[in-house]
C-alpha cells in the first residue's frame, strides 16, 4: 500500500474565512462536554474553509468513486456512493466540484439529486488513507451529472481508515442496469445483517437544521466509520434493528455526532469490498455516553446506536472490487464486541457489581 500523503492547512485568502464560529450549535455543545471548546474554536477557523484549497481538488480527481450525503423529500438523510473513472469529478475554481456520475440502479439519491439541494461530499482514497470533506448545494443539474458549490471544505486525519486497492470489473455506466434488490424494513434480512456484521467499514450521513459561519440554510455531511470486523453490534430491540458501534477519539470536530444532537435522523452506508454489493440504512441515531456498554468496549469514548426503520439491498450495486484490508494501525489498541461481551452479559454484570 502506498504510504499516506500528509495534509497541511495552509492560510485561508483574505476575506474567505467566516467571522462567525467555523462550528453549529450541536458541535459546540459536544466540544463544550468534551472540554475541547476554546482549542477547537481556533482550530475551526483555520482549519474549516469556504474553499478547496489545492491539495483537495487533486485528491477530488483521482478518485474511482465519492461519497454522498443526500436528503429525500422528508428531509431524511441518505448516503450513497457514486462510481467513475478517475476525472470524473473535476473542481474547474477553488469552490466549485463538477460530479459527472448519476445513481446506481435503486439508489434513492437519485430522486434527491436537485438544483438547490444540499449535499455532503467525502473524498477517500483508501490506498493512501487521504480523505477530505466538501459540504454545499447544487447549483446546476445536467445529462452528465452535477455542479456543487462548496460552502465548506476541510480535511480528515486517516485514523480508523483501512488500505485497500481496488480494480474495475465492469465500465461506471453500468450502474444504470437493473439488478436485484430488496427493500429492507425495520427488521433487517439475513443476508444485510450479515453484512453489517462482517463490516469494518461504513460511512454515516447526517443533517443539520441550522448553518454555520454565517451561511443559512439546511446542511448535510457524510462521514467515514471504521474499527475492526464486527465492530458493529447487530441486535433487535422492540420491533427494529439496533445497530450499535464504537466512537474513537477523532479530531473533537464533533460534525457527525453534533448533527445527531440537534437532529437524530441518519443514513448509513455499508459496501461489500469483495462483491459490490451495497446496503443502504435509514434511522435515528443516538450517543451513548456512559454507562456498562461503553465501559466494556475498549478505546470507545462514546457509543452511537443506530435504529432502523428502512432500507434497500442492491446486489452487485458497485463495478469496483478491492483487495483484503489492511488495517487501520489505531485499530490494534481498541477492542470488540466479542472481547467485551453480549449486551445482556453486560448489563448483567454491571447489575452484579451494583447489588
Amino acid at each position: 500500500m502506498a504510504a499516506p500523503v500528509p495534509e497541511t492547512a495552509p492560510a485561508s485568502p483574505a476575506g474567505s474565512s467566516p467571522r462567525e464560529s467555523a462550528f453549529h450549535p450541536g458541535e459546540r455543545a459536544l466540544q463544550e462536554r468534551a472540554g475541547v471548546r476554546a482549542r477547537l474554536e481556533e482550530v475551526g477557523r483555520k482549519v474549516i474553509r469556504d474553499f478547496m484549497p489545492d491539495q483537495h481538488r487533486e485528491l477530488f480527481g483521482k478518485l474511482p468513486f465519492l461519497v454522498v450525503g443526500s436528503l429525500d423529500a422528508q428531509r431524511q438523510p441518505w448516503a450513497s456512493i457514486l462510481v467513475g473513472h478517475p476525472g470524473f469529478i473535476a473542481s474547474p475554481d477553488p469552490r466549485t466540484l463538477k460530479v459527472d456520475a448519476w445513481a446506481g440502479h435503486g439508489d434513492p439519491l437519485a430522486a434527491n439529486i436537485m438544483a438547490g439541494a444540499p449535499v455532503g461530499l467525502l473524498g477517500i482514497e483508501l490506498e493512501t488513507r487521504r480523505r477530505n470533506r466538501a459540504n454545499g448545494s447544487i447549483v446546476t443539474v445536467d445529462a452528465a451529472g452535477f455542479t456543487v458549490r462548496v460552502s465548506q471544505s476541510f480535511g480528515n486525519c486517516a485514523q480508523y481508515i483501512q488500505a485497500r486497492a481496488h480494480r474495475w470489473v465492469a465500465e461506471p455506466s453500468t450502474v444504470a442496469a437493473p439488478r436485484p434488490l430488496r427493500a429492507q424494513d425495520a427488521i433487517l434480512s439475513a443476508d444485510a445483517a450479515g453484512l453489517v456484521r462482517r463490516a469494518d467499514t461504513f460511512f454515516i450521513a447526517t443533517s443539520s437544521p441550522v448553518a454555520t459561519g454565517g451561511r443559512s440554510g439546511e446542511e448535510v455531511d457524510v462521514s467515514h466509520r471504521g474499527g475492526k470486523p464486527g465492530f458493529v453490534r447487530v441486535t433487535e430491540e422492540d420491533g427494529h434493528t439496533v445497530l450499535t458501534t464504537p466512537d474513537f477519539r477523532g479530531n473533537f470536530y464533533f460534525n457527525t455526532l453534533g448533527n445527531i444532537a440537534l437532529e437524530p435522523r441518519s443514513g448509513l452506508l455499508f459496501i461489500d469490498f469483495a462483491s459490490g454489493d451495497l446496503l443502504s440504512l435509514v434511522g435515528k441515531s443516538e450517543i451513548v455516553w456512559d454507562g456498562p456498554e461503553l465501559a466494556a468496549f475498549a478505546g470507545a469514548q462514546r457509543l452511537a446506536r443506530f435504529r432502523v426503520t428502512a432500507g434497500v439491498f442492491i446486489t452487485d450495486a458497485v463495478p469496483l472490487r478491492w483487495s483484503q484490508a489492511e488495517l487501520a494501525p489505531q485499530l490494534a489498541a481498541t477492542g470488540s464486541w466479542e472481547e467485551a461481551g453480549s449486551r445482556d452479559r453486560i448489563l448483567n454484570r454491571s447489575s452484579d457489581r451494583s447489588s
